[in-house]
């Protein structure tokens, strides 16, 4: 009995985080496909939504539980390296539109793959960012 009693307050655990999950989703974003480097070829990707705040961009996976994003990225500390089309089978879960960029946040590196509105939006974003004079000056 108690057992029992274990496992569905267990699984009323899980519905609730899927089910706030899932109204953390639905609140919006851009649609994007991400993954952390180094990472072995053609794996690592995962489908999701990224947020751009004044800061930092938060990624939110399709496929997590977690209640918060699953990665964050400063504004100030990303630089964009190299893009490139979807190459191999990349072209299973891309299409020809998809630009990947290789990006970087201090010693952390990704590659975001986006279409081209998308693409858009993210190199808005970078360019629009504020001097890193004015972010010291201003109180947190």
């Amino acid at each position: 009995m108690i057992l029992l009693i274990i496992l569905l307050v267990l699984l009323a655990g899980l519905v609730a985080a899927f089910l706030y999950r899932l109204v953390v989703l639905r609140e919006g974003g851009t649609a994007a496909i991400l993954r952390e480097n180094p990472a072995e070829a053609d794996s690592g990707w995962r489908h999701g939504l990224i947020r751009y705040g004044e800061s930092t961009l938060v990624f939110f996976k399709l496929s997590s539980l977690r209640l918060g994003p699953d990665s964050r990225i400063s504004r100030q500390g990303i630089e964009v390296e190299s893009r490139r089309t979807p190459v191999g089978s990349e072209f299973d879960i891309m299409t020809e539109e998809i630009v990947i960029l290789s990006v970087r946040d201090g010693r952390r590196r990704y590659e975001i793959a986006l279409d081209s509105g998308a693409l858009t939006a993210f190199l808005s974003w970078i360019e629009s960012r504020p001097s890193g004079r004015s972010v010291r000056g201003r109180p947190s």
